[in-house]
């Protein structure tokens, strides 16, 4: 008992933690731009104020402190950054509004960035401390599994190889003492006696071991012992991990091929993040780039100065991709790829093209919602056409709404696509990216990407 009244302290560590974190953002934004870390300016204390409520608005909203055991780091995190990409996106609102009163830019990257990386690394801090103190036996839950089997005894070895979710097996009840060697506690109605002399917190039920009325009779038992009860099925041998349930009616059915982004929260948050880093990309570096890239262009070769193609888009939908023009005007723009030393590629073309420059505009399309931050690179149309049929689930990477950059950019697969081999290597981390999309792995690319590009490729030609 003494570790379930440990556990209920946590909700008030995450929110303390988490405001001092934010805190120490502004103090170090108001060192930065002030001189200062306290500044008394009455518009920024009322800032603070904000930044804080709304933070506070944000952590219950969407559960931050609600961690699940079972949760690895990249779920807590991602989990932690939704909730950080929401509160951008109503204090993103907040600016616009109070524009008048003019709150600095800088003021605000330099909180964010500031909090951002101190709220992961004590999140992070404290996943793995609360492992470490439950491998050491501390804020334990006990479990029993009623129904012996494969999937009991799969169940059974996660538990003792991840010591570190706190789950502490009692042993099986099962109705067939001869198959439940090993910890076998008693029948399935020997449960009830077993838990009014042992503590227990959580029953696993394997279902093709159980009839319905032994479950119901078991839920009933669960629920008005506030025990937690939670079914295992032979669903789990599909080998798809894009599972999930829908409801018709009363009727649960398992949605085989799901993906994160199906979820209309997900989507929203994506979509916030979106329209967040691009209108930053569009204010801080549009402004200033364009001109000079426009001239560049200009000076050397005549034509437009962006390049516009269709491509494919998420339910394979055309629509038409901003590139800078990195090519002199040809008729092969459309059905030719660039190759290596390609003589259509202009001088300035070239350095746009290595350091991928030329993409930018694209965030235009990612404003505008054609395109994400993150996803499948898009093809032209008539390489779809060429491979599609050639690989299968190529259709997959469609499922979502195509990106600047992507897993399979990020990996390395960049340029010209010669050999089937690079196509379905591209396709292969596609599909892994749509089927275990999370706002960190998002991150991760991002950072991949940046790092790809300060090391230079050379397919990006």
């Amino acid at each position: 008992m003494s570790e379930h009244r440990f556990s209920k302290y946590f909700p008030v560590l995450f929110l303390l933690a988490d405001l001092a974190c934010l805190n120490l953002g502004i103090f170090s934004a108001n060192y930065e731009r002030f001189g200062g870390f306290l500044y008394t300016n009455e518009s920024y204390l009322t800032l603070q104020v904000v930044l804080n409520l709304a933070w506070l608005m944000i952590f219950f909203s969407t559960k931050l402190h609600e961690i699940s055991r079972e949760f690895r780091l990249i779920d807590h995190l991602n989990k932690v950054l939704t909730g950080l990409v929401i509160n951008l996106s109503v204090v993103f609102a907040l600016w616009f509004v109070a524009k008048p009163f003019y709150y600095s830019r800088q003021h605000l990257f330099i909180t964010y960035l500031v909090f951002t990386l101190l709220l992961i690394f004590w999140r992070s801090v404290w996943h793995y401390f609360i492992r470490y103190y439950r491998r050491k036996g501390y804020n334990l839950r006990n479990v029993v599994i009623v129904g012996y089997g494969e999937l009991a005894t799969d169940l059974e070895r996660y538990f003792r190889y991840n010591p570190g979710i706190g789950y502490k097996f009692l042993g099986y009840f099962d109705n067939n003492p001869e198959e439940a060697r090993g910890r076998y506690l008693g029948m399935v109605n020997e449960l009830k006696s077993y838990v009014g002399k042992h503590s227990v917190d959580v029953i696993f039920c394997c279902l093709p071991r159980l009839y319905d009325k032994e479950i119901k009779k078991l839920i009933d038992f669960a629920e008005n012992n506030l025990i937690k009860i939670k079914i295992i099925s032979q669903f789990s041998r599909l080998g798809n991990k894009s599972l999930s349930i829908q409801k018709y009616g009363d009727i649960p059915v398992i949605n085989v091929g799901a993906i994160p982004l199906d979820s209309m929260a997900n989507q929203v948050i994506k979509r916030a993040f979106d329209i967040i880093f691009s209108s930053l990309v569009m204010i801080f570096i549009f402004s200033w780039l364009i001109p000079i890239i426009s001239l560049l262009i200009k000076m050397e070769s005549p034509g437009p100065v962006f390049f516009k193609q269709h491509r494919n888009g998420r339910d394979n939908h055309p629509f038409l991709c901003w590139k800078f023009r990195t090519m002199v005007v040809n008729n092969e723009a459309d059905s030719k790829q660039a190759t290596k030393d390609d003589p259509r590629i202009t001088k300035i073309g070239a350095i746009l093209r290595k350091t991928s420059i030329d993409e930018l505009p694209q965030f235009i399309n990612v404003f505008l919602g054609d395109m994400s931050v993150v996803g499948p690179r898009p093809h032209p149309i008539k390489l779809n056409e060429q491979f599609q049929p050639k690989i299968d689930r190529f259709i997959q990477r469609h499922a979502v709404k195509p990106g600047i950059t992507g897993l399979a950019q990020a990996k390395g697969f960049r340029g010209e696509t010669s050999v089937f081999s690079d196509m379905s290597g591209r396709v292969r981390l596609d599909r892994f990216y749509v089927k275990n999309w999370s706002l960190v792995l998002d991150f991760k690319i991002i950072l991949l990407t940046v790092i790809s590009i300060m090391r230079g490729s050379e397919n990006a030609y």
